[in-house]
């Protein structure tokens, strides 16, 4: 049985004053990379439904839109932040790395340069991303206030995909395969003998029985997480990190795969959900185990390349 452990903490102080060097195999987390909206006064506003840094859409379509940050709102000194941010962030997370362990940041593409830059800086390998391919609400907007007179116009292309930027700590051996027989580390798991990870994952709005769990504005579904987390110990052994665990839905993908994984969260009432959000979460789909891409259009993944459905469970 995969054990967690989560902790109620800054995660740059935990990282600094209590994790042993050389404990964690990788990290998977949805940081806070534009660092103004996950500050307790944002929160305070997005909870209050009354916006701040956090952008409420309208419903669009028929569709409710789900708060946004407002990235374009950063100006330059708060992107150069961003840079800073991800270099002290790494600079902090290096010393409890295995060599060669992976690192998954989820990201958008307006600060995808900025947190790569920062985390090379900090002594990592830029190792390219993968692209989760969904049908969001990003962008696609018409100017504000002049939506009728600028109606052929977008200000942005409609966003239809998301990078999780894949990091590596330098391995300590001559070769991939000598670090990966003394440290377990350097490479990452197929998902079968034949089919190696793509760096391109058709995924889907995190499915409404996965919302029903958590109201974190970032969910994301287990679907994506139990495909990131279990590519990320390639001989299925290790412990996972999750920084910024937020809803706990990285640690819940690490119990259905079995995997063991530690958490920090600095959120008073996230943190007060974690346990309930992890046991109901790593509860769905128990075929399911991130060995498979295929999922339903409903966003519920496939296990084993055939829909098993047991209620509104798979």
């Amino acid at each position: 049985m995969a054990h967690y452990e989560v902790h109620h903490a800054n995660c740059f102080e935990w990282l600094r004053e209590q994790q042993t060097p050389l404990s964690i195999h990788a990290v998977c987390t949805d940081p806070p990379f534009g660092i103004v909206e996950f500050l307790p006064h944002e929160m305070v506003k997005l909870r209050n439904g009354r916006g701040g840094v956090w952008r409420i859409p309208p419903t669009i379509g028929g569709s409710q839109r789900a708060p946004l940050p407002r990235f374009t709102t950063l100006n330059q000194q708060e992107r150069e932040h961003v840079r800073v941010y991800f270099r002290e962030f790494g600079e902090a997370l290096m010393p409890a790395l295995i060599p060669g362990a992976h690192v998954f940041l989820a990201g958008t593409p307006m600060l995808q340069h900025l947190v790569q830059s920062g985390m090379a800086e900090a002594g990592y390998e830029v190792r390219g991303a993968i692209m989760r391919l969904y049908r969001g609400f990003r962008g696609g907007d018409r100017p504000k206030l002049a939506e009728q007179e600028f109606a052929n116009v977008c200000v942005t292309p409609r966003g239809a995909y998301e990078p999780w930027m894949l990091f590596r700590k330098p391995i300590a051996e001559k070769t991939v395969a000598q670090n990966l027989r003394k440290w377990g580390t350097g490479a990452l798991r197929r998902l079968s003998v034949d089919q190696p990870l793509p760096d391109i994952i058709q995924s889907g709005k995190t499915p409404i029985i996965e919302e029903a769990v958590s109201d974190h504005p970032t969910l994301k579904p287990q679907h994506l997480l139990r495909i990131l987390t279990r590519s990320l110990l390639p001989l299925g052994k290790g412990q996972v990190l999750d920084p910024f665990c937020g809803s706990g839905s990285t640690l819940a993908a690490c119990q259905a795969v079995g995997y063991d994984a530690i958490g920090i969260e600095v959120d008073d009432d996230y943190f007060a959900s974690l346990h309930t959000n992890i046991r109901q979460l790593s509860g769905l789909y128990p075929k399911y185990r991130g060995e498979t891409l295929e999922m339903l259009s409903d966003g519920v993944p496939v296990a084993n390349g055939k829909e098993r459905r047991q209620g509104v469970l798979l």
